[in-house]
């Protein structure tokens, strides 16, 4: 699904964010993001839901090169992807229902349809009875349930969650675990940045591992055997 080879990314004339980052993500597979503040994650994070392109190097997604794309191309591929912000970036005017129900308005789904998915999502994170509610009545974790169903709705091929559960209480944050865990069984590609190192611990996934701009992968199997060797030595 997703191919990085040799990939770099500067910003303006300084110095590369991101240097020869090499890696596949097969369909289906589940990655957390880790590293230290600074490391690069949100970089990556841009360029995975094309923010922005590579200032060198080949990247391609569901089959196409990026570089090759114009931009109703890459609109496209957009429509497959679902992403959770840090920040939410939910629009102020829409309540939560339509905040939620934007992007299955965009695909043009009937309103009938879009009432039961949306409803059912809503009461799923535990927002019921808050779903004619604007965000800036809400809490800042209501408002991170919010962003992440609007990202799951329309069940996309990939998604990616930038410290998904930061602003949730462990239920919560367990809970949308779960979700994520559903997802993924049903075939979509997730990518979860975080420093959450108990999640990661209880979720055992494999690892994208970023630092000082250069990323490693780290399986399950092999981080435990670290950690064992840590402990020995």
């Amino acid at each position: 699904m997703i191919k990085f080879e040799n990939v770099g990314l500067r910003y303006g004339v300084g110095p590369e964010v991101l240097s020869d980052i090499h890696f596949t993500l097969e369909s289906g597979s589940f990655h957390f993001l880790s590293g230290p503040s600074g490391a690069g994650k949100t970089s990556l994070m841009r360029l995975l839901y094309l923010g922005i392109r590579p200032t060198r190097g080949q990247m391609a997604m569901f089959g196409q090169n990026i570089s090759e794309m114009n931009r109703y191309e890459m609109a496209k591929i957009r429509q497959k992807i679902g992403v959770v912000f840090q920040d939410f970036r939910l629009l102020p005017h829409l309540s939560a229902f339509d905040n939620v129900a934007l992007p299955l308005r965009i695909q043009g789904k009937k309103e009938k349809d879009i009432c039961k998915n949306v409803e059912e999502l809503l009461k799923w994170v535990g927002l019921g009875d808050h779903m004619r509610r604007l965000p800036h009545t809400l809490s800042g974790g209501q408002q991170q349930r919010i962003a992440i169903a609007r990202a799951v709705v329309t069940k996309p091929r990939l998604l990616l969650a930038d410290e998904p559960t930061g602003n949730l209480d462990d239920e919560i944050g367990y809970k949308l675990m779960i979700l994520f865990e559903q997802l993924n069984k049903t075939g979509t590609t997730i990518v979860i940045a975080t420093h959450n190192e108990q999640m990661m611990d209880k979720f055992r996934h494999a690892k994208l591992v970023l630092n000082h701009g250069e990323l490693s992968v780290e399986t399950p199997r092999i981080g435990k055997i670290k950690k064992i060797l840590n402990e020995v030595f």
